[in-house]
C-alpha cells in the first residue's frame, strides 16, 4: 500500500512512522522550503505522550522538556503581580517548544520528504487517488493524507474554502527565539507574561542561554499582516518590561511565527481515499492547547484503522467516529479559555491575578491549575479507544 502524506509537522511525520512499520511505502511533501523549527512552547502530555512513549520517544522528550517552577504576571516595570508556583512533577506536564518536538519525531521516520512542494490537484476513484504536485510530478496512491495544518491545501482542494471551515477566535498569535544570555539569565526557569486589556506577551527561557517569547493580541480580521514583525511593534509600543528590547530585535518570517487563533469544525475529515490529519480538521487553538498531543493520537488512530479491514474510505470514517468527540470537547474548553488567556478589560486582568493568589493558598493551586492552567488533561489521560465490535 501507498500512502502520500502531504504536510511534514508533528501530525504528518507520526503518521508516518506508524504506516512505515506496518509496511506502508510512504511519501511526504512539505510546502516550506525547509524543515520548521518555528512555533511556540507547548504543554505537552495527555494521548500525544502516551503516543510518543509507544514510539521510543520517551527519554528523548524529558532530555528536551524546559524546566516551568512557576506561572507568573508582571507590570510595565517588571514587577510581579500575581503568580502561581509548580511543584516539579506535580501536573504530569513536559514543556517542550513545538519544533523540538517535531524535530524529535523526524528523526524516527525513514520516510523521504520532499520540501517546497504541496499537492496542486487531486482526482480519486475506487481504485486509489492520482495527485498533480506543485512541482508538475504526479503520484499514484493508495490515500493521500492532508496533514499540512489549519491552511490545508488539500482540504481546500478536495473539501471547499477555508473560510468555510475556519472559526477564527478574534486574536492572532506571535513568537520567535532570542540568542541573549542575560535576558534568559533574567527570566530563569518561569513563565512570565505582561498583559494589558486585549494583548498579551510572554517570555521564558529556553536552552542554549536563549529566550522564547510569544505574543497574542485581539484582532477581528483574521487575514495575516504584510509585514507582521511591524505590527508587533507597533501594537506593543510602550507596554515597558523587556519588550522594548526584544521587540527591536524582533526578525522577520520564517524565523518570526505568525497566525490567527482559530478552531476549524468539520462536518466530514474524509472523503474516499482523501483523509484530513491533525491541524487540517481537528485544530483546537492556543486557547486550548493540546493540538500537538491530539495530533499524534489522530495519528495513532488512523493507523490503527487502516491496518483494520474494510479498507481506505471505512478505515477513515471509523478514525474520525473515534477523535471526534475529544476534539469537539477540547475546542469547547478552548473558547471558555479566552477570557482568562487574553483578558478583554481590566476587570478581567484583577479578577484573574485574583484567582492565582488565591491559587497560591495551600492545596488550592491542584484544583485551580486543572481549570484554568494548559488545557483540560483530565479529557486526555488516556487515548481515546476503537469502539468494540
Amino acid at each position: 500500500m501507498r500512502a502520500l502524506v502531504c504536510g511534514a509537522g508533528i501530525a504528518g511525520l507520526t503518521l508516518a512512522w506508524h504506516l512505515e512499520r506496518a509496511g506502508w511505502d510512504v511519501e511526504l511533501v512539505e510546502r516550506a522550503a525547509a524543515f520548521r523549527d518555528s512555533g511556540y512552547m507547548i504543554d505537552f502530555y495527555g494521548p500525544g505522550a502516551e503516543v510518543a512513549a509507544r514510539m521510543g520517544l520517551g527519554q528523548r522528550l524529558r532530555e528536551l522538556r524546559h524546566e516551568v517552577n512557576e506561572i507568573g504576571y508582571v507590570d510595565r516595570d517588571g514587577r510581579t503581580t500575581s503568580r502561581l508556583a509548580l511543584p516539579p512533577g506535580m501536573y504530569e506536564i513536559t514543556s517542550l517548544l513545538r519544533g523540538d518536538l517535531a524535530r524529535a519525531v523526524a528523526g524516527q521516520v525513514r520516510s523521504p520528504v520532499r520540501y517546497g512542494v504541496t499537492v496542486d490537484g487531486v482526482e480519486q476513484d475506487s481504485g486509489g487517488v492520482r495527485v498533480l504536485l506543485s512541482d508538475g510530478t504526479r503520484r499514484d496512491a493508495d490515500l493521500l493524507v492532508g496533514a499540512d495544518g489549519v491552511h490545508s491545501r488539500v482540504r481546500e482542494l478536495v473539501f471547499g474554502p477555508g473560510e468555510r471551515f475556519l472559526r477564527h477566535l478574534g486574536h492572532h498569535v506571535a513568537a520567535y527565539l532570542l540568542d541573549d544570555e542575560e535576558l534568559h539569565r533574567r527570566v530563569g526557569v518561569r513563565y512570565r507574561m505582561l498583559t494589558v486589556p486585549g494583548r498579551m506577551a510572554g517570555a521564558y527561557a529556553v536552552h542554549g542561554g536563549r529566550l522564547a517569547m510569544m505574543f497574542l493580541y485581539r484582532e477581528a480580521d483574521p487575514a495575516a499582516p504584510a509585514d507582521p514583525a511591524a505590527v508587533l511593534r507597533e501594537r506593543y509600543a510602550g507596554l515597558g518590561w523587556i519588550l522594548p528590547e526584544v521587540l527591536r530585535r524582533c526578525p522577520d518570517p520564517p524565523e518570526l511565527y505568525h497566525d490567527q487563533v482559530s478552531q476549524v469544525e468539520m462536518d466530514e475529515w474524509s472523503r474516499g481515499r482523501v483523509v484530513l490529519l491533525g491541524d487540517a480538521c481537528q485544530a483546537v487553538s492556543l486557547f486550548a492547547g493540546h493540538g500537538a498531543s491530539m495530533a499524534m493520537a489522530g495519528a495513532r488512530v488512523l493507523a490503527e484503522e487502516l491496518g483494520a479491514s474494510g479498507g481506505v474510505p471505512a478505515a477513515a470514517e471509523r478514525y474520525a467516529a473515534r477523535m471526534r468527540g475529544p476534539v469537539e470537547r477540547v475546542q469547547r474548553f478552548g473558547r471558555r479559555f479566552v477570557k482568562w488567556m487574553a483578558p478583554p478589560s481590566r476587570a478581567r486582568i484583577v479578577a484573574r491575578d485574583a484567582v492565582l493568589r488565591l491559587a497560591a493558598l495551600p492545596g488550592a493551586g491542584r484544583l485551580l491549575v486543572g481549570r484554568l492552567g494548559p488545557g483540560a488533561d483530565d479529557l486526555f489521560r488516556a487515548s481515546p479507544r476503537r469502539p468494540e465490535a
